[in-house]
């Protein structure tokens, strides 16, 4: 069975579904992921549910890819879902008249680039090519979308200047929803739009299985458990099942496995994501991803008497993502501060205990301002008008003052207090500190070239610190998938009558997350 066959075309089923959130349940053990001769091949002696389209999955993903199929055409269309509610969340980079990137061969070279050849250029087109048309598909369901220039997946633009990065001034993504607002209307609007087209959302499912025909190997349908009664159920997909279940950040087993990410002392996923679906595509065929890649985030703390990744769950520190001074447990600078998100993790992982310090001084607030940070770590509104989904009046409330209770963040009058209060050598700290500042009145990073822009002295006391390490938000590597949405086999085989889209298929990311297409 081709795309087209289940009335979704490739441009269809693209502008709705795939690779939408790019941007977030077997019982078996991992050790049975590599066959294609699993219990998988097995065909039910009735079945309990029929449809068209089966979608697994009910985030951002899968949301989209019920509603488009249905739209589409299809006449039954049924939704699964591991929690008691819906998850995820989307974006579109907007390839129209006001993105810094304007045109389809300009994301294409950056997103390849970014993952240094890692991301195959059909499948970054294919993305490219739709994503406009995605941002129309929200209007026609009457979902609020950000057109103008500048505006991410939270409700702001995003502008920086990367020196590496050739061009990168602006990235412009369209938000499905009001940051002022949450940002979540534009999906209860898309929610009731599923509702109004009939397509049935069955909650607290788990442990599905693909049902795969054993002479044609095509998917048929899948397996699941609906609560807790025990009971399997088998659904027959006529036309095709669509996987849309999320990541595995919260599997330990695929994560050491196929993502062995940096040691991390927080989680911020949405908890129901432990890979089940692409257990399940592994099952029949599917290949994984060779290099993994994670969204993380230096926003975690921990207290000046520990290190990130020794099994101490942190505590969540927004502001760590400002690019001010940052030194190791030695007390030295050690990378340019200014760079995409985990960046900064990259260079901690060379660092002792993979932890680091944040160092700020009282006129953080036009500091911060002036930084003109990107992407949900900007704090400020945009010049567009569109604010920012965390403000930096926020700050002292929901971050400094709980965490210099709870013993996280340090506040001090001079270096040499602060650099004991956080357990790092005095000596190092001051010398670090005082070059640090003649840099900055300089205007001249000599030891990493930071942006002069964002190189400001820390001359205003008191003087506050913290200890952070990588706060762990979503996996990014998955299933390889065509152009079609299709998983394929190792010698490049479509596996037909499966489609897959979101966290849980890969092929778009490697290593890092390309934070001026955040979202």
């Amino acid at each position: 069975m081709e795309g087209n066959e289940m009335g979704l075309s490739r441009r269809n089923f693209l502008r709705g579904a795939g690779l939408a959130a790019i941007g977030a349940a077997a019982a078996t053990s991992l050790g049975g992921c590599a066959s294609s001769d699993s219990s998988a091949d097995w065909m039910p002696s009735k079945w309990d549910f029929e449809t068209d389209v089966l979608v697994i999955g009910y985030g951002g993903a899968g949301l989209w890819a019920a509603v488009t199929a249905k739209d589409e055409g299809n006449s039954d269309v049924l939704v699964l879902e591991k929690a008691p509610s819906r998850g995820g969340g989307n974006s579109s980079i907007n390839m129209g008249e006001y993105t810094w990137v304007d045109d389809v061969d300009g994301a294409v070279k950056y997103i390849t680039g970014f993952t240094k050849g890692h991301t195959p250029e059909e499948i970054a087109r294919a993305w490219a090519e739709e994503c406009y048309n995605n941002m129309d598909y929200c209007d026609h369901w009457g979902v609020k979308t950000e057109k103008k220039k500048g505006t991410n997946a939270s409700g702001g633009t995003a502008s920086c200047e990367y020196p590496w990065i050739d061009g990168a001034e602006a990235m412009h993504v369209c938000s499905f929803g009001d940051a002022t607002k949450g940002g979540n209307e534009g999906w209860h609007t898309l929610d009731q739009a599923r509702a109004d087209l009939g397509i049935e959302v069955k909650f607290s499912c788990h442990d599905e299985t693909l049902i795969q025909n054993p002479e044609t190997k095509e998917i048929v349908g899948a397996y699941t458990y609906i609560g807790d009664d025990g009971t399997q159920y088998a659904i027959k997909a006529r036309k095709g099942v669509i996987m849309t279940i999320g990541g595995f950040e919260h599997n330990d087993e695929l994560k050491n496995t196929y993502c062995k990410c940096y040691p991390m002392n927080g989680f911020y996923g949405w908890p129901f994501n432990t890979g089940d679906g692409i257990k399940a595509a592994l099952w029949v065929g599917g290949q994984m991803d060779p290099i993994g890649a994670a969204c993380m985030f230096n926003r975690a703390a921990v207290k000046p008497d520990e290190k990130a990744g020794d099994g101490i769950v942190g505590e969540w520190y927004w502001f760590g993502e400002q690019p001010f001074m940052k030194v190791n447990l030695n007390g030295k600078r050690f990378c340019n501060e200014s760079g995409p998100y985990d960046y900064m993790l990259h260079s901690t992982v060379m660092q002792p205990g993979h932890t680091y310090c944040d160092i700020f001084d009282s006129d953080y607030v036009e500091q911060v301002k002036q930084m003109n940070e990107v992407g949900c770590c900007r704090l400020y509104p945009f010049d567009n008008g569109s604010p920012s989904n965390m403000s930096i009046n926020l700050m002292p409330k929901m971050f400094f003052d709980p965490l210099l209770e709870k013993g996280y963040l340090q506040k001090a009058d001079t270096p040499e207090e602060l650099a004991q209060k956080l357990n790092i050598p005095v000596d190092n700290f001051v010398e670090t500190f005082n070059r640090y500042n003649q840099m900055a009145e300089n205007g001249k990073d000599e030891d990493y070239n930071k942006e002069p822009y964002r190189l400001m002295p820390l001359k205003t006391p008191p003087y506050y610190g913290i200890r952070t390490g990588a706060w762990f938000l979503a996996t990014l590597d998955g299933v390889r998938i065509d152009t079609n949405m299709h998983p394929f086999r190792e010698d490049g085989s479509e596996i037909e009558g499966l489609y897959m889209a979101g966290d849980c298929s890969g092929g778009f990311f490697s290593t890092s997350y390309p934070n001026l297409f955040t979202g």
